[in-house]
């Protein structure tokens, strides 16, 4: 007995040792991690700090959410159905479904007028393993009629879909430590539906807002939208829902917000006294919200329960296995669909991102396919980009460089005529070579991209000629002024040959000199005809101040250096 009561003290010294131990690095976890709340979430920051003010502080449970409770039942609450939700699902329906689904399929014809008690309703709840808490109300029931009644034929085709989208859902939930429950939120917020568009804007299978969708790291553009991306878009639903988590603690809670905003469940939260429980700020919630949670909790009970009430999955037209593939290049989904023969139509479906049926290349972008043609696309990958490229993507519409603005820029090639190349001379001007050429100069400058007549002298223009005088008009390279301005039937003088050529400045007595501004003249290429004169003594003696200031014909007195 001594032995026993000695140890005892001892116990206890260690425990409460132990606890003081970890009691603060518990408090320090939570700082930090409100320190990271802060950091990522900076507009949820209001919500957080009024619902803390609301409650007296209490030492946050990181297991919470893995307490299972009892069905909360509650006979008081009565609701009507959303009528937008209800239309909603036909909507959906019409644009999507049929298209997806095998529409011939027939399902037995059951009586669904058939009458449970609530304690069945109640009973099979309990018997859902969830993290989340199932409800059970009137308003509930009223969503599980809805499903299991009024609106079999859609629960059906969505039971089909589910096959193909619930193992993504499930595969990131897991990965992320989330409940697997959370799979049925796109069941209520797009009926899975990727193309889903809602009249405030929200996209996608989790009806992303485009601020919200961008918060989270969602690529978002005129070729591609990840908010209709199945995979990129459930990992950015993951992380809000998991953001929201850290602000309420309560799945239910977490789930409205996620609907209409944590603003406007922070002020149910405050208009009903604090209250933290989903069905006590019921009727504080906007309307479109209140059955949004209710409607959860139906979608969960039909899909568990669908063969009591007679429902069965009708078959997906989407493959059973896919396989993805990485494409950094630009790949419109008609190269796609000729050449390894797959309907446009399916690679729309495997990859609603693409508004425009483009890859737009640039980095690498997912491309999914059916498992059975992942191996055919390989094979043949160079015909897949090489397929019309010049059709989908016309080089002509790329930017170019300006500095190779002359050798890059696009033109239509006048029909039946030649090309041929003509350098410049020192003298030549676009209205001389226009007129020897016998085109029109505005056709000079659109064929050479040609600004305010400005050419230089070594430039290379292109000149198109009946085909019939190409060798011709090429041999105009090789003539002198006199000799072009001869095939026009003008005779030039030796002295106005001179002038032409070499643009002799006009002398005016022993010091100055007069000279007359040609096209292509500057500052710099005018001093250079007189050895040391400099563009700035040109351009003082002058009283010129603006360097482009420089016109055509404009007479320059210049002082030669002795």
């Amino acid at each position: 007995m001594r032995r026993k009561i000695f140890f005892i003290p001892i116990i206890l010294s260690v425990t409460a040792l132990a606890c003081s131990t970890i009691k603060p690095s518990v408090k320090q976890n939570i700082k930090e991690e409100q320190v990271v709340i802060e950091n990522t979430l900076s507009d949820l920051d209001t919500v957080s700090s009024e619902i803390a003010a609301s409650e007296p502080e209490s030492e946050t449970d990181t297991l919470a959410f893995l307490k299972l409770n009892n069905v909360d039942v509650r006979y008081d609450l009565d609701d009507n159905i959303n009528t937008n939700f209800s239309s909603n699902l036909d909507s959906l329906l019409h644009r999507w479904y049929i298209k997806n689904t095998d529409s011939h399929y027939s399902a037995q014809k059951v009586n669904t007028n058939v009458t449970l008690s609530d304690s069945v309703y109640i009973d099979r709840l309990k018997q859902i393993p969830s993290l989340i808490d199932l409800s059970y109300n009137k308003i509930v029931k009223n969503y599980i009629k809805l499903y299991s009644e009024k609106r079999r034929s859609q629960v059906e085709y969505m039971m089909g879909l589910s096959e193909y989208y619930f193992p993504i859902f499930e595969e990131i939930l897991d990965k992320e430590g989330l409940p697997q429950e959370l799979k049925y939120l796109p069941i209520i917020e797009s009926a899975l539906n990727p193309k889903a568009l809602s009249r405030a804007g929200a996209s996608g299978l989790w009806q992303f807002m485009y601020g919200t969708g961008r918060m989270y790291k969602l690529n978002i553009n005129s070729f591609v939208d990840e908010r209709r991306d199945p995979v990129k878009s459930s990992y950015a639903a993951v992380k809000y829902l998991k953001d929201m988590y850290k602000v309420y603690g309560n799945w239910h809670l977490v789930i409205a917000a996620y609907n209409c905003g944590p603003g406007n469940v922070n002020k149910a939260i405050r208009r009903s006294g604090g209250k933290r429980n989903y069905w006590d700020i019921y009727y504080r919630l906007p309307r479109e919200t209140r059955g949004y949670v209710p409607a959860f909790i139906a979608a969960i009970y039909t899909f568990n329960y669908h063969k009591e009430h007679n429902l069965y999955p009708k078959k997906s037209n989407f493959p059973i296995a896919c396989d993805t593939l990485m494409i950094d290049e630009t790949l419109h989904f008609d190269q796609v669909s000729k050449v390894i023969n797959i309907p446009k139509e399916q690679l729309r479906d495997l990859n609603p991102q693409y508004r425009a049926d483009i890859l737009p290349g640039g980095k690498a972008y997912s491309l999914k396919l059916p498992l059975k043609l992942t191996s055919k696309f390989i094979d043949k990958q160079d015909s897949i980009f090489a397929y019309k490229k010049d059709y989908y993507f016309n080089q002509k519409d790329k930017v170019v460089n300006p500095r190779d603005r002359y050798q890059k820029f696009a033109h239509v090639t006048p029909k039946n005529k030649a090309k041929v190349y003509y350098k410049v001379k020192p003298g030549d001007a676009v209205g001389l070579i226009a007129s020897w050429f016998h085109i029109r100069t505005s056709d000079l400058r659109y064929w050479n991209n040609i600004r305010r007549n400005l050419i230089k002298v070594g430039q290379k223009l292109v000149v198109y000629v009946p085909k019939s005088k190409a060798d011709y008009y090429q041999s105009f390279n090789s003539m002198s002024y006199a000799q072009k301005q001869a095939t026009l039937g003008k005779k030039v003088s030796p002295t106005s040959t001179a002038v032409a050529a070499t643009n002799t400045p006009e002398k005016i007595d022993g010091s100055y000199v007069y000279y007359t501004v040609r096209s292509g003249d500057n500052f710099w290429t005018i001093a250079k005809k007189f050895p040391g004169v400099s563009n700035f003594d040109i351009m003082k003696l002058n009283n010129i101040n603006d360097a482009k200031s420089l016109k055509v014909g404009q007479k320059l007195r210049i002082k030669r250096k002795s």
